[in-house]
């Protein structure tokens, strides 16, 4: 992606835009704030109890000159803070060309005053100095967005988050609230691919946190089909979100993408052998808390959950969410060790999204039938999402409840 290439007027939309111009701007005034809060607790710590006595302490140091400048230079400065900012900034280019705090102060002072021109020349002095400078890149970044020069904005993107470890709380929010943009999202997949050292931060920043999930779909596929890798937990997150939004058909379409074979007409992985670490919501998930327990376990080239409930305790083992058509289902499966009276045996249970109770499926006493269990499940058409879970019902044996589910399949009963 070359650096100075600028997009042209028609290629993105101008209220989306100023958007991102306006996010950036608050970026840079924030950090700026935080900034020079920072350089004026070092001048302190460096020089003395004020940044008036750190200055005279060291009258000659251009790094003690230019810290006092940038901690007069805050978002609430008066005009008068800003010129003796420039004062002391440009005393500090004197004793010491290599000031990059002093050049930046000069540049934001100069932006402040709507003199843009002066302010570029300033930076582009900063940045020859150092490239690490975040007050720079940040107002890189906003001046790159105001020409619409989007990938001059991702490469000062590129050059803060390389540089700080503090950039990206700042600039995540505002880089994944600007993926809704087409243009945005084509350049920052240019970006990603030459896979920067905070590119799957983002990823996974995004896929929890985007504003947008449908964008960050987009932004996924974009990028699968650049061949950038997507960690497993990135992926999961992104669908879970979307779950969560009630973008169910989204979520579906996008899992059908990274699990090869999914059918909605069927449950997922009946011998639990995915090994997945991270689990969407239309894999196996484990609920564990209040006592309960259940981990899927991989053994030998299969696989089985192992569950456990206190005594008297109840509630959700293991969950997949389903989009079944509507339709007749048979549940059927095998368990091993379970030995409960019969109003305490587990069952399983298939509840649509609104919370309405379809059905359910004792599982009874492993020693019969070699543990196998079956039923039959109806959803009507007017649920569209439903969840698969095994439940624990409240034991009074003394041991609680155990046990083991070693295969479950829920499949379409043709008639």
């Amino acid at each position: 992606m070359a650096r100075g290439t600028t997009l042209s007027r028609g290629n993105l939309s101008r209220r989306s835009l100023r958007e991102w111009a306006l996010r950036s701007a608050l970026a840079v005034t924030t950090l700026a704030a935080g900034y020079v809060s920072v350089t004026r607790t070092q001048a302190l710590t460096i020089r003395g109890a004020n940044i008036a006595s750190a200055v005279s302490l060291a009258p000659g140091d251009g790094r003690i000159t230019a810290l006092a400048a940038a901690a007069l230079a805050g978002p609430d400065a008066t005009l008068r803070d800003r010129a003796e900012a420039d004062r002391l900034a440009r005393r500090a280019l004197r004793q010491d060309p290599t000031a990059v705090l002093a050049a930046s102060t000069l540049g934001l002072n100069a932006q402040v005053r709507g003199d843009t021109a002066a302010a570029r020349r300033i930076f582009a002095y900063a940045e020859a100095l150092s490239r690490r400078n975040l007050p720079t890149q940040l107002w890189a970044i906003e001046d790159s967005v105001g020409r619409r020069d989007i990938p001059g904005a991702l490469y000062h993107y590129d050059t803060a988050l390389r540089s700080s470890a503090s950039a990206a709380t700042l600039l995540f929010p505002v880089l994944g609230s600007a993926i809704t943009e087409p243009p945005v999202r084509s350049a920052l997949v240019a970006t990603l691919a030459r896979r920067p050292r905070w590119s799957d931060l983002f990823v996974e920043h995004v896929a929890a946190n985007g504003t947008d999930p449908l964008a960050t779909v987009q932004l996924f596929r974009q990028l699968r089909r650049a061949g950038v890798p997507i960690a497993g937990i990135s992926q999961s997150l992104l669908i879970n979100t979307l779950a969560a939004r009630g973008a169910f058909d989204a979520a579906w379409s996008y899992y059908e993408l990274i699990r090869p074979g999914a059918n909605r007409r069927t449950s997922r992985d009946p011998d639990f052998t995915a090994d997945i670490k991270v689990p969407a919501v239309f894999d196996w998930v484990p609920v564990n808390g209040d006592g309960l327990s259940a981990t899927v376990q991989r053994v030998g080239n299969g696989g089985l959950v192992d569950f456990s409930a206190p005594a008297t305790v109840g509630g959700m083992l293991l969950s997949q969410t389903q989009v079944l058509p509507a339709g007749t289902y048979k549940l059927s499966g095998r368990s091993a060790g379970i030995e409960q009276a019969p109003g305490a045996q587990p069952y399983w249970a298939l509840t649509c999204a609104d919370g309405r109770e379809l059905g359910r499926v004792i599982i009874g006493n492993s020693a019969l039938a070699g543990g196998a269990f079956a039923g039959a499940l109806d959803v009507p058409a007017e649920c569209p999402v439903q969840v698969l879970a095994l439940v624990a019902r409240p034991s009074d044996a003394v041991g609680g409840l155990s046990g083991q589910i070693e295969r479950i399949k829920l499949d379409p009963i043709v008639r």
